[in-house]
C-alpha cells in the first residue's frame, strides 16, 4: 500500500512539473481531437445530436452488470433501486452461484466463463478484472435481438435510465462508440488514465463496436497481463480498435478518500 501511495505521489509530482515547464501559446487550437473511424468520434463531450427515425428506448439497451457472489445479498439492493424487468433487459454476471428469488425484480443471473487461462501479473490487483472486462462480449454472445447499446456497470452502480436514454439518443448506434466518463478523483485519473471510462460510473458501447470487440478481445487481454483492472483492459482493446472515449459527464465515477 505504501508503494502504491509513493508511486501515485511521484506520478503527480512529475505531471505537475511538466505542466509548469510547458510553454504556453497564444494561438491555441480549440478544435476537438477526432479520429476518422467510421465517423468522427470526439474525445470531448459530443455536441452533435444524432436523429433517428426510431428513437432509442430502453428496449434497445442491454445492461451487463458485474457482481460478486460474496457481496450479492447486499449489492443486489442497489440494482433494485433502478432496474425494472418489465421495461429493461440485463444480465448480472457472477463468479459463482447464488440463491435467487423469482419474486425479486432483478435481472437474470449468469456465471462468467472461466478465465483461468488468461495471464494476470499485477500484484496490486485481482484477476477478477479479466472476468469483468469480458462482460460486454459475453452479453453479446447471448444473441439478444434488437440491441443498439450495451451498457456496463457494477452491482453498486445506480442508473437514472431516463437520462441514460436521452444521452444515447445523441449518438448514431450504427457507428463505433465507447461512451463514458472519468473518475472524479484527479489522482485516480493521473494514475490510470484521462482517456478511460470508469466502470463504476457505467459506460456504453454501441452494438457494432461490441461485435468488433468480441472478435479480438481475448487476444487483446492476453497482450496486457500487467494491467490493474477491467476498465484499463477495456480501454486497451478500444485503443487497438482505434476508438477513443467519447466523454459524457453524466456517467459519474466517485472515489471517496478517507482523511
Amino acid at each position: 500500500m505504501l508503494w502504491l501511495i509513493l508511486s501515485v505521489s511521484l506520478t503527480y509530482f512529475i505531471y505537475t512539473l511538466k505542466l509548469v515547464s510547458t510553454p504556453s501559446s497564444c494561438n491555441h487550437n480549440h478544435t476537438p481531437f477526432t479520429v476518422n473511424h467510421h465517423s468522427a468520434i470526439s474525445t470531448t463531450v459530443n455536441t452533435t445530436n444524432f436523429t433517428s427515425t426510431t428513437p432509442t428506448n430502453l428496449h434497445h439497451v442491454v445492461f451487463g452488470i458485474a457482481a460478486s457472489s460474496k457481496l450479492w445479498e447486499q449489492r443486489k439492493n442497489y440494482i433494485k433501486l433502478w432496474y425494472n424487468s418489465k421495461k429493461m433487459r440485463g444480465i448480472v454476471w457472477l463468479d459463482d452461484t447464488v440463491k435467487t428469488d423469482p419474486n425479486e425484480d432483478l435481472p437474470p443471473v449468469k456465471i462468467s466463463t472461466d478465465t483461468s487461462n488468461f495471464p494476470y501479473t499485477n500484484k496490486q490487483g485481482h484477476r477478477s478484472a479479466i472476468r469483468i472486462s469480458r462482460i460486454v462480449s459475453e452479453t453479446l454472445r447471448l444473441g439478444l435481438k434488437d440491441v443498439r447499446w450495451f451498457v456496463m456497470g457494477d452491482d453498486d452502480t445506480v442508473f437514472v435510465t431516463e437520462n441514460l436514454i436521452r444521452v444515447l439518443n445523441k449518438y448514431d448506434y450504427n457507428e463505433f462508440y465507447y461512451i463514458g466518463s472519468l473518475s472524479e478523483s484527479h489522482l485516480q485519473n493521473i494514475y490510470f488514465s484521462y482517456g478511460m471510462a470508469y466502470g463504476g460510473g457505467g459506460f456504453a458501447i454501441s452494438y457494432p463496436l461490441a461485435k468488433a470487440l468480441v472478435k479480438m478481445q481475448d487476444r487483446c487481454i492476453h497482450r496486457y497481463p500487467g494491467l490493474y483492472g477491467s476498465d484499463d483492459r477495456m480501454q486497451a482493446c478500444m485503443a487497438e480498435l482505434g476508438v477513443p472515449l467519447t466523454k459524457e459527464i453524466g456517467f459519474h465515477q466517485v472515489h471517496f478518500l478517507s482523511h
